[in-house]
């Protein structure tokens, strides 16, 4: 399957974001053909110089997708929305599970033969779990991105069961260059800026996105069909990642984590906030929830079966802080 697709282009959905921004300059460097699929307006910069062939479309808008998976070897798909919260269900289906939806049935029907990559960021079901829980985690069915990802893997699950040759990878969270938007590189940003002094409570898997786009062009070759591949990192509380952050960039060192009474108190403001304003803000009772969800994990399957490795986590920290220091963040 490998020297076909890297005859024939390979489309790369989402290819403006930290994940598919880094997919798509490892396929060119690979000598990989690539095509790319971008909405009219999207941001210019992360394309700009890179030998593409760019097509206009929304993965909400199935006419669209036809002519962009024609002749391709393998589809990519990358995009998606994130806000971790109880609001926003409905534009998160609309793009995250019938988006992710349109993208597979489009790839099956075109005779796509290749990987369809579905990207969720954490939750206590993604994988194996580095080391027993000790307590229940909370409930995350609250928050509407967690449950529009569920409904996206299901989706793929679908056209698999269709005849769709497809694998679904699940990153950590993921730091490193080319993040435009940003996204996950907000977290690094507002710890430099002295924003955090109280870390939340619980653990997550901090990888390099670098290492995960890697991952993904191994599991497009290679992936078993109908596989799920975990691709992980460092195992670690927010409160040490968020000390190495502060220490790395130069930010003020978070004095501890936030106790229970604070977070309830910070989340439920958060919800009422956004009652009163109609826009709910990244602190919120879901988003709160869903980071003590324990989210430690190993990627044994990925690292056999697809030679999958991430590098220390200082490193991942220290190159996306010099990347944003360089284009302008910081």
């Amino acid at each position: 399957m490998g020297p076909f697709m890297t005859l024939s282009p390979t489309l790369v959905t989402g290819a403006t974001g930290l994940v598919g921004n880094n997919v798509v300059r490892q396929l060119l460097s690979r000598g990989w053909s690539v095509r790319v699929l971008a909405r009219d307006g999207a941001d210019p910069r992360p394309l700009a110089g890179l030998d593409v062939e760019i097509f206009r479309g929304d993965i909400r808008r199935p006419e669209t997708l036809s002519s962009a998976c024609s002749g391709v070897g393998a589809v990519i798909h990358a995009a998606g929305y994130v806000h971790l919260g109880r609001t926003g269900l409905d534009l998160q289906r609309a793009i995250n599970v019938e988006g992710t939806r349109n993208v597979a049935r489009t790839a099956r029907q075109a005779g796509a033969n290749g990987s369809h990559l579905l990207v969720r960021r954490g939750g206590n079901r993604a994988g194996r779990s580095a080391r027993p829980m000790k307590t229940r985690p909370a409930d995350p069915r609250g928050c509407t991105y967690a449950i529009s990802k569920r409904e996206a893997e299901q989706a793929v699950h679908d056209e698999i069961g269709r005849g769709l040759d497809a694998v679904i990878v699940n990153p950590g969270f993921m730091l490193g260059p080319w993040d435009w938007k940003p996204s996950s590189g907000r977290m690094l940003l507002e710890v430099a800026r002295g924003r955090g002094l109280l870390a939340p409570r619980g653990s997550f898997s901090v990888c390099d996105v670098r290492d995960v786009a890697s991952g993904i062009i191994s599991a497009a070759e290679r992936g078993a069909r109908g596989r799920r591949y975990l691709m992980a990192g460092e195992n670690t509380t927010y409160l040490a990642a968020w000390r190495l952050f502060a220490r790395l960039t130069g930010g003020r060192r978070p004095w501890m984590t936030a106790g229970p009474a604070m977070l309830f108190l910070a989340g439920r403001g958060g919800d009422l906030a956004a009652r009163l304003s109609g826009r709910e803000s990244d602190i919120n009772s879901a988003a709160i929830a869903y980071a003590r969800l324990p989210k430690n994990y190993t990627s044994r399957r990925a690292r056999e079966e697809l030679g999958y490795a991430s590098r220390p986590l200082e490193e991942t920290v220290r190159d996306a802080w010099t990347w944003f220091q360089d284009n302008g963040y910081a």
